[in-house]
């Protein structure tokens, strides 16, 4: 019966290590969720500063090629043709300047999850617990930790002269 006791405190020990490791550990379930929402805020921003960098690229492609473009680009830095003239007025706000959103930096966050020492200590707690429940459990019932119920021994006294079963020759 103790070995049972043992085995089965073991048994609960190990089961409740393993549960807490595979929810809240190092590679368990709470860290993948952590990860994949870190990814996932990863990937829109990449796809963000992806669509930034096509923008740009399809700009670039523009002044170096196109050039209704470049000449655009050149009278908003005040540069004219020979045969032009350049009026400006006064009291006019200048036009406005594309500003490039370049996103933001990203930091990684740190995942929190329980030391796997935390995990075993865990574990180990609940087998003595689990044991000494046990333990107890059977000392309230039969008054002994051994398991093995009280028994009384009753001594016998032969009063008088004591007879013995010889056989007879």
């Amino acid at each position: 019966m103790t070995r049972t006791k043992y085995l089965t405190a073991v048994l609960l020990g190990t089961l409740v290590y393993t549960v807490i490791s595979l929810f809240a550990g190092r590679d368990g379930i709470c860290v993948y969720r952590q990860l994949e929402k870190q990814k996932r805020e990863i990937s829109r921003r990449t796809a963000e500063i992806q669509k930034i960098n096509d923008e740009l690229s399809l700009e670039y492609t523009a002044l170096e090629k196109d050039r209704d473009v470049i000449a655009a680009y050149a009278r908003k830095l005040d540069y004219v043709k020979p045969d032009e003239k350049l009026v400006k007025i006064t009291g006019l706000r200048p036009s406005q300047t594309t500003l490039y959103d370049t996103g933001t930096v990203l930091k990684r966050s740190q995942v929190t999850y329980m030391p796997e020492s935390a995990c075993k200590a865990a574990g180990v707690a609940f087998f003595a617990a689990s044991l000494l429940l046990m333990y107890l459990a059977e000392y309230g019932r039969n008054g002994n930790v051994h398991g093995h119920a009280a028994k009384k021994i009753k001594k016998e006294f032969i009063k008088g002269v004591p007879v013995y079963d010889v056989p007879q020759v």
